[in-house]
């Protein structure tokens, strides 16, 4: 394999995964491309990385009727010209695709040119990029191996998700002094992503005076989202990056939505946690999925969004604290694997066989 192009985007969660993968590449020496939208968000999270970037038009693939749908169609069409254009320019030998509505257009173009697909699926059912893009799709790797995955004809490879190299070195001892947590004290750490932070953040606070009983908390809030509030033992984040790692490695408790990459992070670094799923009216259903897949295998808890309030958090943080031996047993068997490397594994297997096919 000597060129790879990568596509996906629309959220971090499409983006952030593929890093690891293209940093395998990269060491290599294997040149890589990046296909992604124009808004500037995928270009970003690759700063730095010696990553050819090229944006293109992309229509939100949404699930309900709006008149948006009718100006996406054409901004789609448009996407997919100017994919077939940059595929037949760039001549990859394989592409890898890691969902999100930019990356329907990238694999269509590549199976007109005959250039192999992989893609990755994080949640345990595929997305509605990922369903459109699977008649076009040599392998397809998933996060679970009960993933389910309807009328798909290629092969299907559990591969876990990758890991970014900063969780696996954060460092509790630096994640604690950033808290100023004394030793004696039990770290909570509370997370609720940029989508349907509003309503954890306003349980949080109301269940402050009886979480500051037991824990330090680090609730980290989403940019412009930090309430005024000011209490010992309490410390608000917009948003962690550098640190990220050493936040989570002091972590002794984690409250968290159930985003699949999220998910896979906690399960893999073995952290006590309680999952707040986003309901249905806020999502397909998916963090719903996530959630129940890991509590029904004993290594998480759960508590509905419908539910949520100061008082149930509460209730379900001290509960979740008092079942965290259990916890960590069953999260002492969860395997992982190297996902970035069963990934680069794939993409090279599946480039050879293009070769070999030609």
């Amino acid at each position: 394999m000597k060129h790879l192009l990568c596509t996906g985007g629309g959220t971090a969660g499409h983006v952030i995964p593929a890093i690891p993968v293209i940093e395998q590449a990269l060491a290599r020496g294997v040149r890589v491309s990046f296909v992604g939208s124009t808004s500037g968000l995928e270009a970003r999270l690759l700063a730095g990385l010696p990553v050819e970037y090229h944006g293109i038009a992309s229509g939100k693939l949404r699930r309900y009727l709006s008149f948006e749908n009718l100006l996406d169609v054409f901004r789609v069409l448009a996407g997919i010209w100017q994919a077939l254009w940059l595929l037949r320019r760039l001549a990859p030998d394989v592409v890898f695709s890691k969902g999100g509505f930019v990356s329907f257009p990238v694999v269509f173009a590549a199976w007109i040119w005959r250039i192999p697909v992989v893609a990755h699926e994080s949640d345990l059912s595929p997305g509605l990029a990922n369903r459109l893009s699977l008649p076009f799709v040599r392998t397809l790797a998933v996060t679970f191996p009960v993933t389910a995955v309807v009328h798909f004809k290629g092969r299907i490879v559990v591969s876990g998700t990758p890991l970014r190299p900063g969780l696996l070195a954060g460092d509790a001892a630096r994640g604690r002094a950033l808290l100023g947590a004394p030793s004696d004290r039990p770290v909570l750490l509370v997370t609720g992503g940029s989508l349907g932070a509003a309503a954890l953040n306003r349980a949080v606070v109301d269940a402050l005076p009886a979480l500051l009983e037991t824990f330090v908390v680090a609730h980290v809030c989403g940019p412009g989202k930090i309430p005024d509030v000011q209490v010992p033992g309490y410390h608000p984040f917009e948003y962690v990056s550098d640190g990220w790692g050493d936040l989570l490695a002091a972590a002794d408790l984690v409250v968290s939505r159930a985003g699949a990459n999220t998910l896979f992070e906690l399960l893999a670094l073995g952290k006590a946690t309680l999952l707040v799923p986003l309901s249905r009216k806020a999502s397909r259903g998916d963090q719903i999925e996530n959630a129940a897949y890991a509590e029904q295998r004993g290594l998480c808890r759960v508590l509905q969004e419908d539910a949520l309030d100061g008082a149930s958090l509460a209730r379900a943080i001290s509960e979740t604290w008092g079942a965290r031996p259990a916890l960590l047993a069953a999260l002492a068997g969860f395997e992982v694997p190297d996902a970035a490397g069963v990934l680069f594994y794939e993409l090279e297997r599946t480039a050879r066989g293009a070769v070999g096919d030609a």
